[in-house]
């Protein structure tokens, strides 16, 4: 296993990067520019079956969705100097969690988002704590019929501790990775009787949240 847990700053030779990826992510110097590189990558909406794609397929395929972006920012971001860092959302059963790259400025934290809808996107380092940073995601999180369904979230997950040929070089899916990020300790956002009175979003919001970069095929 080649892990890089020491390192503050990974090198192309840390990542096992080609000269012209490393320098295409290089190129990214602040979570901003990150944030607008994932935009950029268009949706994945997996044809032929679900994908874990590790960074070097994302911008091989050019394509992604939420965790294989995330991969993607977590990578440049660690280029910079920030430590590769994710978080896992939960949700309730019937919707799907998302995954989200943590950065820190001094004490605040902020996330780079890949998400194809105009919401759950780009976290400015506001946030005093990875709670207060997973709720601002609360009203924004609905299913297809507008209910809220937001109700955990998981410690920083440290990519650092991860083989790099696993989610940055590999050919395969990186499913490992995913089932161990999803199976950290979550922490509740709500009580029962909180989730119970959620009000769903109104047809203004959802009209909204069908806004989309990218448009399946």
């Amino acid at each position: 296993m080649r892990t890089t847990t020491a390192r503050t700053r990974a090198r192309r030779e840390d990542l096992g990067l080609d000269a012209q990826t490393f320098a295409q992510l290089a190129a990214l110097t602040t979570p901003a520019q990150v944030q607008a590189f994932i935009n950029a990558i268009p949706a994945n909406f997996e044809p032929d079956g679900e994908t874990v794609r590790t960074v070097q397929g994302v911008l091989a395929h050019r394509q992604a969705h939420c965790i294989e972006g995330a991969l993607v920012a977590a990578c440049a971001l660690w280029m910079r100097g920030d430590a590769p860092l994710l978080m896992h959302l939960g949700c309730a059963v019937g919707d799907y969690p998302h995954v989200v790259t943590l950065f820190r400025r001094g004490r605040h934290w902020g996330a780079v988002s890949k998400s194809n809808h105009a919401v759950l996107r780009f976290r400015d380092p506001v946030y005093r704590s990875l709670r207060e940073l997973a709720m601002s995601y609360l009203h924004e999180f609905r299913d297809a019929e507008g209910h809220k369904t937001l109700r955990s979230y998981s410690g920083a997950f440290d990519l650092r501790h991860v083989d790099v040929g696993e989610w940055v070089t590999g050919e395969a899916s990186c499913w490992d990775l995913h089932d161990r990020l999803a199976a950290r300790r979550h922490h509740p956002l709500l009580t029962a009787a909180q989730a119970r009175g959620l009000v769903d979003a109104d047809a203004c919001e959802k009209r909204a949240a069908m806004i989309v970069d990218f448009d399946p095929p």
